[in-house]
């Protein structure tokens, strides 16, 4: 396929990962902690419930979420990579800025988890680490003919069958179920641990697929093809998606996103598609744009606020800010529900504010 030189913004892509950023963001408030407790025995607690992962068997909305940054990240890739051929760039020059920017997301997803309250800790499960891998895969296949990404990706994911279903490891040997799984031993060859959770080192395989996708989606964006032609492309792959993901869940294997099965990356990849083809048709060719600007202005500096919020905000910032609010508020004997709300809510207007300020003065955190 043909790309063409395109050099302008796909701003349903900054719409999205913004999007993706805001929600990450509110939940780093707590929002979504306080709401479910306020709303306990309600029915609106059925629709909070849908910004909580998933226990085990199944999909929530808030599952999507990584598949969603995993993916725009690869089509964040492929527009990035299409401007440095257009500028000549060789593809040695290019692997080494891959490289290098593979090695800072590595860096910061294990700094991310490094600092604990009993020390130093060593562990692989911070999305930046995944994306720094996935990163590294999609880069390596890029020049690769469509087909030729298409059944790489679905190797990874049959590879992903095996491994769970036929390593035989001693107490790990059941594919399915949590703590017994091939992931968990891995988890304990690499980081000597298991996360209690059920979340796995070795996801960053399966979900490489979705940074494989979204590059694809990209290439797609960038072609010569009619706007609406590419809407449908992207909307046909999504449902595919679904209705393999789903079907495979009722049949063969189960929906997990902890430990990314196959059928949970066809699934969340199916949303992914169909969210992008959407946004794209919306904003990018009917040119519904207005009201956009809240979430570009943080998905443009996604970088620099997702580091900010997992390490510096949770570790001081939100401790600081909520005890003025909540001293504020307490002298007025507001409830602690509401204290709790509106704390939320003043920590994620500072932090939009922040990157209100850096995207008024052109600084755009990038590694």
């Amino acid at each position: 396929m043909t790309l063409q030189p395109k050099t302008q913004r796909l701003l349903s892509l900054d719409f999205m990962r913004g999007l993706i950023m805001v929600l990450l963001m509110l939940e780093s408030t707590r929002l979504y902690d306080n709401l479910f407790g306020l709303s306990e025995g309600s029915s609106i607690q059925l629709f909070i419930l849908q910004f909580f992962h998933h226990p085990w068997n199944g999909l929530r909305f808030w599952d999507l979420i990584q598949p969603g940054f995993m993916f725009m990240a690869g089509t964040a890739m492929a527009y990035s990579l299409h401007r440095q051929q257009i500028s000549g760039m060789s593809w040695r020059d290019s692997f080494f800025k891959t490289l290098k920017r593979s090695g800072w997301l590595f860096f910061w997803g294990v700094l991310d988890y490094a600092v604990r309250p009993q020390g130093l800790s060593f562990e692989l499960w911070d999305v930046l680490t995944q994306l720094s891998f996935t990163t590294l895969v999609a880069f390596l296949i890029f020049r690769w003919s469509y087909s030729s990404q298409i059944i790489f990706s679905i190797g990874l994911l049959g590879l992903t069958e095996v491994l769970y279903r036929y390593t035989n490891v001693s107490g790990f040997d059941l594919p399915f179920t949590d703590q017994h799984n091939f992931g968990n031993y891995m988890d304990l060859v690499l980081m000597n641990k298991i996360n209690d959770g059920g979340w796995v080192a070795i996801n960053c395989i399966p979900t490489a697929a979705h940074t494989i996708w979204g590059v694809l989606a990209g290439k797609l964006l960038l072609s010569g093809k009619p706007e609406i032609e590419k809407v449908k492309w992207l909307l046909t792959a999504g449902v595919a998606g679904l209705i393999i993901g789903f079907g495979m869940d009722v049949t063969i294997t189960p929906i997990i996103k902890r430990i990314a099965t196959s059928s949970f990356v066809l699934a969340s990849g199916g949303w992914c598609l169909l969210g992008l083809g959407l946004f794209y048709w919306w904003i990018d060719i009917k040119n519904h744009k207005k009201h956009v600007q809240f979430f570009t202005i943080v998905g443009m500096n996604s970088l620099f606020i997702y580091i900010f919020f997992e390490i510096v905000a949770s570790r001081w910032f939100n401790d600081y800010i909520g005890a003025i609010t909540n001293g504020l508020m307490g002298m007025a004997h507001f409830p602690l529900g509401v204290m709790a709300i509106i704390t939320s809510l003043t920590l994620f207007a500072l932090e939009w504010k922040m990157c209100q300020f850096l995207f008024k003065k052109g600084i755009f955190f990038k590694i």
